[in-house]
C-alpha cells in the first residue's frame, strides 16, 4: 500500500527504507535513464521501486558519471522531506 506524504509523493515502507539507506551513505546508483540502486554493495531487490524513487526526484546521483558507472546516491530535498515526514508523529 502506498501512502501520500505532504510532498505529494507516493512511497511505501520499502521505499522509505531505501531512502534511509541513501541518507546513511550506504547506497550507490548507476548513471542511467533507469538508474539501478545498490545498497551495501548489493543490487537492490526492488529495482522498480528504485527507478520510481529516482523518477519522482527523491534520490539522484551525487555526481555525473559515464553510462552504467556506479556513483554515490544522495537524497534530494524532496527525499529528505519524505523521511522528515515519516519521523513526525501522526496527528
Amino acid at each position: 500500500m502506498n501512502a501520500n506524504d505532504r510532498t505529494g509523493t507516493a512511497v511505501n515502507h520499502r521505499m522509505r527504507a531505501m531512502l534511509r539507506a541513501v541518507a546513511a551513505g550506504r547506497a550507490r546508483v548507476s548513471c542511467s535513464s533507469e538508474p539501478d540502486l545498490f545498497i551495501d554493495g548489493l543490487s537492490c531487490g526492488d529495482q522498480f521501486a528504485a527507478h520510481a524513487l529516482a523518477h519522482q526526484g527523491l534520490l539522484r546521483a551525487a555526481r555525473p558519471g559515464r553510462p552504467g558507472e556506479l556513483v554515490p546516491a544522495v537524497l534530494t530535498a524532496a527525499g529528505h522531506a519524505v523521511l522528515t515526514q515519516q519521523q513526525r508523529p501522526a496527528a
